[in-house]
């Protein structure tokens, strides 16, 4: 079976994107907990929370610090070991995990409005990107296909 010259350029060129994608992620991701981290109260707010006792703090750190960070080494992993895609995969679906949980709550109390809208959208941009760059072969698998 014969592998194209444009077949092989193709795969190279999506592997790059597909890395570059996931390094910008991680550093979205990781400024963002950064920020909770700095000041809970304002981002906090800007998400539409209010944040009452050690339980509330606990749980917003447990989320935008903690997951954010393992999101966002999961997308740095991925990004550096691009020969393994299942590590991208993953990172897409932690990405995509919070526009889903959103698009859920729509049903029961509508869309998120303002930033919170615009981060949901970018969120589902990058985790399809991530999904549609991924190297051909079967979604969440240890290899792509030859």
């Amino acid at each position: 079976m014969a592998v194209s010259f444009a077949h092989i350029a193709n795969s190279a060129l999506r592997a790059r994107l597909r890395g570059r994608l996931l390094s910008v992620a991680a550093t979205a991701q990781s400024l963002a907990a950064l920020a909770a981290l700095l000041n809970p109260d304002r981002v906090a707010d800007a998400m539409g929370l209010f944040l009452v006792g050690v339980n509330g703090y606990s749980q917003f750190y447990a989320l935008y610090v903690g997951v954010r960070l393992a999101t966002a080494g999961l997308a740095l992993l991925a990004a550096r070991q691009g020969d393994q895609p299942i590590l991208g995969d993953l990172a897409a679906l932690s990405i995509l995990a919070q526009p889903l949980g959103r698009f859920v709550a729509a049903f029961a109390i509508g869309l998120p409005q303002g930033l919170l809208f615009v981060v949901s959208g970018i969120e589902l941009a990058v985790g399809l990107a991530l999904i549609g760059l991924r190297p051909r072969g079967r979604f969440l698998s240890i290899r792509p296909s030859p």
